[in-house]
């Protein structure tokens, strides 16, 4: 389900579907697009099925990005800038003001409404918490200015070559 006034495209919901394995779950739009066109961020709302809370709001949806903020994790990334923010409070407050921003976010996509606002990016509590490099990397693609997000994308290869989540939709006609 997509929400009115986003700046959705026809594909947008085939091309999800493709990158993802799956159709985004309650009401989303498209946030950020890489420089072929397609979606490489989308917000949510912060409630599924009406009723359920969800407290991710932006998802990294771009294959070639969401791989690469893998192999990060995978090498121990996430514990390296749980260090960083552990011993700099400079870098610390930082992240501690995108959490804050990240929550208002959140409560504005849902209208003012937001059921998760005890936790922040990916669900939780500790704002210096760092279980996810993918909701903090999708979270800084969205103008969230997220610290560690920003560290996580100095190390990517933004833009793929190959267009290659658009080269095929979910029903195999190519884009």
């Amino acid at each position: 389900m997509v929400t009115a006034g986003t700046r959705l495209r026809a594909r947008d919901a085939e091309t999800l579907l493709v990158q993802m394995g799956r159709e985004p779950r309650g009401q989303w739009r498209t946030v950020v697009r890489c420089g072929h066109g397609f979606p490489q961020v989308i917000a949510t709302a912060p409630t599924i099925e009406a009723t359920t809370p969800f407290p991710t709001l932006f998802w990294l949806t771009c294959p070639a990005l969401a791989r690469q903020v893998s192999a990060c994790e995978a090498a121990g990334d996430a514990a390296r800038w749980a260090e960083r923010l552990a011993s700099d409070a400079s870098f610390a407050r930082r992240q501690m003001a995108a959490d804050d921003a990240y929550r208002a976010a959140r409560s504005a996509e849902g209208g003012g409404f937001d059921p998760c606002v005890g936790v922040g990016m990916a669900g939780q509590r500790d704002p210096l918490a760092t279980k996810c490099l993918h909701a903090h990397v999708a979270a800084y693609l969205a103008d969230i200015d997220d610290a560690v997000g920003e560290g996580v994308c100095a190390l990517l290869e933004r833009e793929c070559r190959t267009a290659a989540c658009g080269a095929r939709t979910a029903s195999g006609v190519a884009t």
